[in-house]
């Protein structure tokens, strides 16, 4: 059975379009997980609007979209995803609620007057929305699903999810410790890929060039190539790039990480990836 993963939007913080970053791609966090007959979609950042006209190309309708959090970069394709617009279509939206507000209310906030014209209660398709929270387990089909949450400013949840005897594991917007999360270390152990939030350079996390960015919530591909060594993963895929960093700059990150962790690589929109196969890229 097929276990594939396409990137539709690499960016963290804002979408940043323009000729520096045409070749990594300016969309935020959106990812597509084919898991046989299901499609799990991880976040849906200003990716996910090109991620729905495909699906409306394919005839897909159905699909489970799996957010981290609810900060606006993960959240703010939603409204903008034709296939929730189509009677008969089924989208179920998992993830975490806020310290004040259910998930269904923060979806709804977002899309409520004067910020937009049409309300989450108005969409064509049919929504479930089912909140969880870290620890929680699930399955979707046939594929397995486990949530741990990580460390960011109002937290996140990391998502292992198992289909056909293969691994993968989405990290994003998450900060390091000192020595690598135990949790996470559990959650990624033997992934055959891992995707990992790695915004900044250790330089920039550290405050050696501009403000420390301790604190903010995002990691580095340092960090992110002791995790992937320590829970022994196949390979190491870079996430969240930061919005000043442009096509130059990320390609050196990816070779400063393969130094330390080889198996690895950027994420770019366009990627893909077969897991279970010889580590396949599409670009």
């Amino acid at each position: 059975m097929s276990f594939k993963v396409r990137f539709w939007g690499v960016r963290g913080s804002i979408a940043t379009p323009g000729r520096e970053t045409v070749g990594v791609g300016g969309n935020t966090s959106q990812v597509e997980v084919e898991c046989g007959a299901e499609r799990l979609l991880l976040d849906a950042g200003t990716g996910l609007r090109a991620l729905g006209d495909s699906f409306m190309r394919q005839g897909t309708k159905n699909a489970h979209v799996l957010l981290s959090h609810l900060h606006w970069d993960h959240i703010q394709g939603l409204p903008f995803f034709v296939p929730a617009y189509v009677p008969g279509a089924e989208l179920t939206i998992w993830g975490p609620g806020s310290d004040r507000l259910g998930l269904r209310e923060v979806l709804a906030t977002q899309m409520g007057a004067p910020m937009f014209p049409v309300r989450f209660d108005e969409l064509g398709s049919r929504v479930e929305v089912r909140q969880i929270k870290g620890g929680d387990r699930f399955r979707i089909g046939a594929t397995h699903v486990s949530t741990t949450r990580l460390n960011h400013p109002g937290g996140v949840l990391g998502y292992r999810i198992e289909h056909a005897g293969n691994v993968l594991v989405y990290a994003t917007d998450v900060e390091h410790f000192a020595c690598a999360d135990p949790s996470l270390v559990a959650l990624a152990r033997d992934a055959d890929t891992l995707i990992y939030d790695a915004q900044y350079t250790p330089e920039q996390y550290r405050g050696e060039l501009g403000p420390s960015k301790v604190g903010w919530g995002h990691s580095t591909f340092e960090a992110g190539a002791e995790l992937a060594r320590l829970a022994g993963v196949r390979q190491l895929v870079l996430f969240h790039h930061d919005p000043r960093h442009d096509d130059a700059a990320v390609a050196r990150i990816e070779a400063r990480a393969q130094a330390l962790f080889p198996n690895t690589l950027a994420a770019r929109e366009g990627l893909e990836l077969s897991l279970g196969a010889a580590d396949s890229q599409v670009a």
